[in-house]
C-alpha cells in the first residue's frame, strides 16, 4: 500500500482600514491585513516567497514579489499555523488584493498556493459602492 503524502495549505486573509494613518483629502488610504496560513496537509512545508497583485479602485495594478513575509520564511509542520500582519497604502478608498505564496515541501518539492482575493474597503469606499 502506498502512503499518500500531500501538501495542503489554507490561507485566510482579513483586512482592516487604518483611519489614523489615512488622509482622504490627499487620496491616501491605508489598510492593514492579517493573513493566517495553516498547514492542513501531512508533510511539513516552508513559505519561501510571496507574489501579490494589489488593485486600487481605478483598476491600477501594483505587482509585488519578494522573499518570505515580514522578513520571515516560516516552516509549518502539519497542523501548524503562522499569522502575520502587514499593510498597504492605496490612492483610492477601496481596492483588492490577491496573489500566491511560493512554498517548498520538506522533500524539496516547490509548489504555489493561492491567496484568496480579499477587498480593501474604507468608509469612503463603502459609500461609493452604495
Amino acid at each position: 500500500m502506498t502512503e499518500s503524502r500531500r501538501h495542503e495549505i489554507k490561507v485566510v486573509p482579513k483586512a482592516t482600514y487604518v483611519a489614523e494613518q489615512s488622509d482622504p483629502s490627499k487620496n491616501q488610504y491605508v489598510f492593514s491585513y492579517t493573513i493566517t496560513i495553516t498547514n492542513t496537509g501531512d508533510v511539513p512545508a516552508q513559505l519561501i516567497s510571496r507574489h501579490w497583485y494589489i488593485t486600487d479602485g481605478e483598476h491600477r495594478v501594483q505587482e509585488v514579489k519578494g522573499l518570505g513575509v515580514i522578513g520571515q520564511q516560516p516552516v509549518l509542520k502539519p497542523g501548524e499555523s503562522f499569522e502575520y500582519t502587514s499593510g498597504v497604502p492605496l490612492p483610492t478608498p477601496s481596492g483588492f488584493m490577491t496573489g500566491s505564496y511560493g512554498m517548498v515541501s520538506a522533500s524539496g518539492e516547490p509548489f504555489d498556493i493561492a491567496i484568496p482575493t480579499f477587498s480593501l474597503d474604507s468608509p469612503e469606499g463603502q459609500r461609493t459602492l452604495n
